[in-house]
């Protein structure tokens, strides 16, 4: 799929698709609020989420999929990112493809994290031809586990790691690991 054009994915009642301009400011305001920041280290400023904005962008201009920036279709709001990306961490399921999430909290709810992750996943495995998607967070980011749980995902507590960026003794480094498998047949 490298080279080929970026791709846009459409559920009932949202749009994956790729990064605009327009969507630094309402992404800057996600990242700095401390609500949806609550299971990461610290909230991001402007010029790290115009930098993460900007990797997400670029990863979607080369292998035509990445993390896509969520908006709902009725409204054309810009909700947050949804989709695939290749984690940088050093941990033992590692080379893996990630799907993750990040929704503002206006957008929480709605059950939006379930259906843009379960047509980014459906790309994984039939366009991308993943035979695996792993997802992982802090342990007690509960809310993010139950998207993991929708999906099919499954848990394995011997995956579960210290998640290598987060410093020793902070609340947020063990992590679990989920899994869901390409289903055959």
């Amino acid at each position: 799929m490298p080279g080929d054009q970026p791709r846009s994915l459409s559920t009932d009642r949202l749009l994956l698709r790729q990064w605009q301009p327009s969507d630094a400011e309402p992404f800057a305001r996600l990242n700095a609020d401390p609500a949806v920041m609550e299971h990461f280290v610290a909230p991001l400023d402007r010029a790290a989420s115009d930098a993460m904005a900007g990797r997400c962008r670029a990863a979607i201009e080369r292998d035509g999929w990445g993390l896509w920036a969520v908006e709902v279709r009725a409204t054309g709001e810009f909700i947050g990112f949804t989709g695939l990306a290749r984690p940088v961490v050093d941990a033992p399921f590692m080379p893996a493809v990630e799907i993750g999430w990040r929704l503002a909290r206006s957008a929480w709810g709605h059950g939006y994290a379930t259906e843009a992750a379960t047509a980014a996943a459906a790309f994984g495995f039939d366009d991308v031809g993943l035979s695996e998607i792993v997802s992982f967070t802090a342990v007690r980011n509960l809310r993010s586990r139950a998207v993991m749980e929708r999906l099919g995902m499954t848990h394995d507590p011997h995956d579960d790691f210290d998640h290598p960026r987060i410093p020793e003794g902070h609340p947020l480094r063990r992590h679990v690991l989920y899994r869901l498998r390409r289903q055959v047949g």
